[in-house]
């Protein structure tokens, strides 16, 4: 597992966009797991300015975003469809047929993450995953106790996740109680994995991942066992870890 420090939530952003442009760049034909809420924005927005300045092409790109909330319509300003388009898809020139979500309106919830499933093994899964860290461990909305064999499936959402999301609803009470999500064994299967970490809530959580045990409780901890980890944290979520013993698990 490899750390790259970073000294603030822009630096960080920078880095990883750097990083997903590079990928882009060097690849025919790439596969990008992409995450929501509020750690990716300003990755997506590096992505967005360079797209205006140098116009790195995403005709060659397939996208996998890692959930979305169930009983919500991809109009809906508070879904992750909307949230995508707002915030990347609509500024880049990748094709609509290319990025791919869960649908969260779908009649068939078990269908649909069957579905879902099988489109990422038709593209021979994700070559490079964006994930970001959730307070209590979460992954994807991978809740504390989701066994690390599960595929695209429907999840609970924990009180701790929905206080978390409420921010971007009117009040906690509109923020759904389940989501479809892809499973641990799915974003394990990804070639390489970007897990992007800002500010000091994070931290305690960052810590457990790089100093605690491997555990279900913490979803995240799984992430100590993939070959090619590569951790962007900025100094006030690196607040609590020890570096040095934590460049390679």
């Amino acid at each position: 597992m490899k750390i790259i420090t970073a000294k603030d939530y822009s630096n960080m952003s920078e880095i990883a966009a750097s990083t997903i442009l590079e990928r882009v760049k060097q690849s025919s034909k790439i596969t990008l797991g992409l995450a929501t809420g509020g750690t990716p924005v300003k990755t997506y927005n590096y992505l967005i300015n360079d797209y205006k300045n140098n116009k790195t092409s995403y005709q060659h790109v397939v996208t996998f975003n890692l959930d979305e909330y169930t009983g919500m319509k991809p109009t809906n300003p508070n879904s992750y469809h909307y949230y995508m388009e707002k915030n990347l898809f609509e500024h880049i020139d990748i094709p609509n047929n290319q990025t791919h979500l869960p649908n969260g309106a779908a009649d068939d919830f078990e269908l649909e993450c069957k579905t879902y499933e099988q489109k990422i093994a038709e593209h021979n899964g994700v070559d490079l995953q964006i994930l970001g860290l959730g307070s209590n461990g979460h992954i994807g909305f991978n809740e504390p106790g989701t066994a690390f064999d599960t595929r695209t499936h429907i999840v609970d959402l924990s009180s701790a996740t929905r206080k978390a999301n409420a921010r971007y609803f009117d009040n906690i009470d509109e923020v759904p109680t389940q989501a479809i999500t892809m499973g641990i064994a799915t974003i394990l299967e990804s070639k390489e994995i970007l897990l992007l970490v800002s500010g000091e809530r994070k931290s305690r959580a960052l810590e457990k991942l790089l100093h605690g045990e491997i555990d279900t409780s913490f979803p995240a901890s799984i992430l100590n066992q993939h070959k090619n980890v590569t951790i962007i944290a900025d100094n006030e979520a690196l607040k609590y870890v020890d570096i040095s013993s934590s460049m390679i698990r």
